[in-house]
C-alpha cells in the first residue's frame, strides 16, 4: 500500500491537532426571539389556568343541564359558590379550615423532625438501617385509615390523634427521600473535606445538606400532600371540627354543596403547601442554576 506523502500526513496532522471551533454566538436577532419566546411562554402559564378551569367549570355545567342530576347528587357550580359564599360569612368555613391547617401544621412538624433525625441516623449507619428497615416497610404496609380506629381508642384528644396520623403519613416518604439524599453524597467530595480538617458540623451543613436538598424536596413535597389526607382520615373518625368533619356532617345531611365546598378548600390547601415547598426549594437552591 503506498505511503502519504509528507505534506499530506502534515496537513491531517495539524488539522488533528487544531482547536475545536468554538460555537457561534448568539446574534441579536437570536437573542430577541428567545425573549419573545419566552414571553409567550410566560403569558402561556399565565393564561392557561384560568382557561382550564373554565372549561371544567362550563363542561361541569353542562353535565349537569344535560342529565337533569338533582342537588343532592351533583349540584351547578352556581349552587356550590352561593353554598361557599353562605359558609364564608358566618364563618364556620374558617373555623373548620383552621382548625385543619392547625393540625397538618403540628403534623409536618412531628413527622419532619422524627423523620429527619431518624434518616440522618439509618443514612450513617448501615447496621441501623438493616435492623430497622424491615420494621419501617412493614409499618408503611399497614393502611392509616386502618389504624386510625385504633388511636380512637388509644388517644381520647381528638386534636392530638389527627396530629399524630398527618405525622405517620408523612413520616416514611420523608425518611426515605432524606436517607438517599444523604447518601448521595460523592466520597471524593467528603474525603477532600475531611483532608481538609473540616469539622462534622461543617461537613454536615456545606456538604451533606445541600447535596441532600434536592432529594428531600422531592420527598417532601410528596409528603405535604399525604399530610392533609392524613388531616382527613383523622377527622373522619370521632372529631367534631375540621374539614373532615365538615365533609362526614354535609354527607350525613346530604347537602352535597357544602361537601363540594370542603373539598375544594382541601384542594386549595395542598396546593399552598406544595406551593411553598416548591418556592422554598427554588430559594434554597438557587445555587444549581447558578453557571
Amino acid at each position: 500500500m503506498p505511503a502519504s506523502p509528507p505534506h499530506t500526513l502534515t496537513r491531517q496532522k495539524a488539522r488533528s491537532e487544531s482547536p475545536p471551533i468554538p460555537a457561534p454566538a448568539k446574534t441579536p436577532r437570536r437573542l430577541a426571539r428567545a425573549r419573545k419566546n419566552g414571553r409567550y411562554l410566560q403569558w402561556g402559564r399565565i393564561i392557561l389556568a384560568p382557561v382550564t378551569i373554565f372549561a371544567f367549570l362550563l363542561l361541569w355545567e353542562g353535565l349537569v343541564q344535560w342529565r337533569h342530576y338533582p342537588v343532592f347528587i351533583l349540584p351547578r357550580p352556581i349552587d356550590v359558590w352561593n353554598k361557599f359564599i353562605l359558609v364564608l360569612a358566618d364563618a364556620s368555613l374558617w373555623r373548620h379550615a383552621s382548625i385543619t391547617l392547625l393540625e397538618i401544621g403540628l403534623g409536618l412538624l412531628l413527622g419532619l423532625s422524627s423523620a429527619l433525625i431518624l434518616g440522618y441516623l439509618l443514612a450513617k449507619s448501615t447496621t441501623l438501617e438493616r435492623l430497622l428497615s424491615p420494621y419501617i416497610v412493614a409499618f408503611q404496609a399497614f393502611p392509616i385509615i386502618a389504624i386510625a380506629p385504633l388511636l380512637v381508642i388509644w388517644i381520647s384528644d381528638s386534636l392530638s390523634r389527627t396530629i399524630l396520623i398527618c405525622a405517620l403519613t408523612l413520616f416514611v416518604p420523608v425518611l426515605v427521600s432524606t436517607i438517599v439524599g444523604l447518601r448521595s453524597v460523592e466520597p471524593e467530595l467528603a474525603a477532600l473535606m475531611r483532608s481538609l480538617r473540616a469539622t462534622r458540623w461543617e461537613v454536615f451543613s456545606k456538604l451533606e445538606v445541600p447535596s441532600a436538598l434536592p432529594v428531600f424536596f422531592g420527598g417532601l413535597k410528596i409528603g405535604v400532600t399525604l399530610a392533609v389526607i392524613g388531616a382527613v382520615i383523622g377527622e373522619f373518625v370521632g372529631a367534631d371540627q375540621g374539614l373532615g368533619f365538615l365533609i362526614n356532617l354535609a354527607r350525613g345531611l346530604l347537602d352535597t354543596p357544602l361537601l363540594f365546598v370542603a373539598l375544594f378548600t382541601l384542594v386549595v390547601i395542598a396546593l399552598g403547601l406544595y406551593g411553598l415547598v416548591s418556592l422554598a426549594e427554588r430559594r434554597l437552591l438557587a445555587w444549581k442554576n447558578v453557571r
